[in-house]
């Protein structure tokens, strides 16, 4: 999926986006057949059973499986983040980089309570990107390229996907691309993050105000990215369309990473169809986004914690699912009798 050199960066990613396939139809229809079979009544798995449909329709494989998931975390930093807008300082990114290399952080210990890998990328994490209060965080070439380096994030066989970011502002910077796809007000996006207090969060809602007002009404999904994101929102827009293109299922974690899918949503409205949405964040936001895009989420544990770890946990249930399906036996290999006509 290497860039032209002919094409506009964007016009690539927009290429992409239109030779995105749909679900594999006969995988799909396989393990609606045996599920029929399965030694348990019909619908008795709720949606379990829907996800191991969803499973084998968008990675071609019937039965279902999943061999090597994993949680891409892509970290990076953020000029707005001096504009007050979170309870904690930059210095953070690294540190929190060092304690995922480390084993230290939440995610790492579902993961590996759940054997998932997990891949940390460094988004320039020393060096952020301007304010979006002010400037455009990205150019063209830079963003395509970062959502470019995210599509690299699949190499290596991973059959499932979750989208992991850290970024200390990027709550206030989701905020701003959802408000400049979606409209509304600064108030309607904007949450606590890392837990601001009232002064906090009225400089976070100011500074979605003033880089939407900035915007002055741009509604290209990609320029909303490039002009109101960040490296690690890009990163992930480029790892959804990737994976659609690879045929790898995608599970999104919380607020952040629901801006990207809420990126490829805006360029293509049957663009998340291979995406499991993880859980319902805390922030007060995201179940407004997912109702915009007509998604529902697996749970709500109250989490904001990003890293992915909502993904990880809804990978879980992903791989039960799949292993329920498989694993079962059938009515006639079981030799159990049948619902009665």
């Amino acid at each position: 999926m290497s860039m032209s050199e002919t094409a506009l960066p964007f016009d690539d990613i927009r290429n992409l986006v239109k030779s995105m396939p749909g679900p594999d139809e006969e995988a799909l229809q396989k393990v609606k057949a045996r599920d029929a079979e399965l030694t348990k009544p019909a619908g008795s798995l709720g949606r379990l059973e829907e996800i191991a449909e969803w499973l084998a329709a968008w990675s071609g494989k019937a039965p279902p499986k999943v061999s090597r998931p994993m949680v891409a975390i892509f970290a990076t930093a953020h000029g707005v983040a001096d504009e007050g807008v979170s309870a904690f300082p930059s210095a953070v990114n690294r540190q929190m980089v060092e304690n995922f290399a480390a084993g230290g952080a939440a995610i790492n210990q579902i993961c590996r309570v759940n054997d998932i890998g997990l891949k940390v990328f460094d988004l320039a994490v020393d060096m952020p990107t301007p304010s979006i209060t002010k400037e455009d965080a990205l150019d063209e070439a830079n963003c395509a390229a970062t959502m470019a380096y995210g599509m690299e994030a699949l190499a290596g066989g991973i059959d499932l996907i979750c989208l992991g970011e850290m970024g200390i502002g990027n709550t206030t910077v989701a905020a701003a691309v959802m408000n400049g796809l979606f409209g509304g007000t600064a108030a309607d996006w904007v949450g606590r993050g890392t837990g601001v207090d009232d002064s906090g969060l009225a400089r976070k809602r100011e500074a979605v105000d003033q880089t939407v007002a900035r915007l002055k009404g741009e509604k290209d999904p990609l320029e909303v990215l490039r002009r109101a994101g960040g490296r690690e929102i890009a990163a992930m827009t480029g790892l959804i369309i990737a994976a659609r293109l690879q045929r790898v299922p995608v599970i999104v974690d919380g607020f952040v990473a629901t801006a990207a899918a809420a990126v490829v949503y805006a360029l293509d409205p049957e663009g998340l169809d291979h995406c499991l949405f993880a859980h319902v964040s805390a922030e007060q936001a995201h179940a407004k986004a997912l109702t915009h895009m007509g998604k529902e989420a697996l749970f709500d544990f109250g989490m904001r914690l990003g890293e992915g770890s909502g993904a990880a946990l809804a990978a879980g249930i992903v791989k039960t699912a799949a292993e329920v399906h498989s694993g079962m036996a059938t009515f006639a290999d079981a030799g159990v009798s049948e619902k009665s006509d």
